[in-house]
């Protein structure tokens, strides 16, 4: 049986477990503790690992087996989404609100359902946000924020962590936005770390971790593209 390791509070410098490591069941238990520094978020992520717990629950650490990933060319825009991008009832930001879509991404989905975007986790990716790593799409109806979502950026990988509709498509909308940018950025893949039949609609597709981590090895080799974010830049 595989150890958890147990991750020092005052120690962001200290290393993470190799991925491969992580438990069977359940799927992906790699490591608990820490901290939400900065400095250990971007490690974690460098090395195929991300944070997930609930409230009253220790920092818990994952890295799950297969992953689902978008790569280019992967996304797929249905006949009804295409004809809502083009009749652009929307307008789609960058970078715009982060603060808002990350609570936007936090409320809970109905009167029974908490959510595992605690306040340290919020506060955690709006600091990675500053510090010019964590980003959000924005999408508005009229001056209403009405959908969104926000993720990580490490050299040429994006990692999604949330996202939230209040009207129609608003996600699917924020989705089919920004990946198309993020190839035109050069990005290697869009990890979604899981996949749900929503995002099975969508193209993605699942990875064993092992390619998934030689996928992000080679991402980690390219130029980190550190500023605000928006639609204009090339």
């Amino acid at each position: 049986m595989r150890q958890l390791r147990w991750l020092h509070e005052n120690r962001p410098d200290e290393p993470f477990p190799h991925a491969e490591q992580a438990m069977k069941e359940p799927n992906g238990l790699l490591a608990i503790g820490g901290d939400l520094s900065v400095q250990r978020i971007c490690s974690a992520y460098r090395n195929g690992i991300f944070p997930w717990y609930g409230e009253g629950q220790p920092i818990l650490w994952w890295s799950p087996d297969p992953r689902g990933i978008f790569l280019p060319g992967d996304l797929h825009i249905s006949r009804s989404l295409r004809r809502r991008l083009n009749q652009a009832p929307y307008t789609v930001t960058l970078d715009n609100n982060f603060e808002a879509v990350i609570a936007g991404c936090a409320a809970p989905r109905s009167a029974d359902e908490g959510t595992w975007i605690t306040h340290e986790m919020i506060n955690a990716y709006i600091e990675l946000h500053y510090s010019g790593f964590a980003h959000s799409v924005e999408v508005w109806l009229e001056d209403e924020l009405v959908g969104g979502l926000y993720g990580v950026a490490l050299h040429k990988a994006f990692f999604g962590e949330s996202m939230f509709s209040r009207a129609r498509d608003a996600s699917k909308v924020a989705l089919a936005k920004l990946c198309p940018q993020l190839w035109r950025w050069g990005f290697d893949f869009f990890d979604c770390q899981m996949s749900n039949p929503h995002l099975e609609r969508m193209g993605i597709r699942e990875v064993p971790r092992s390619e998934y981590l030689k996928l992000l090895t080679k991402a980690m080799k390219k130029p980190h593209l550190s500023s605000v974010w928006n639609f204009a830049s090339n």
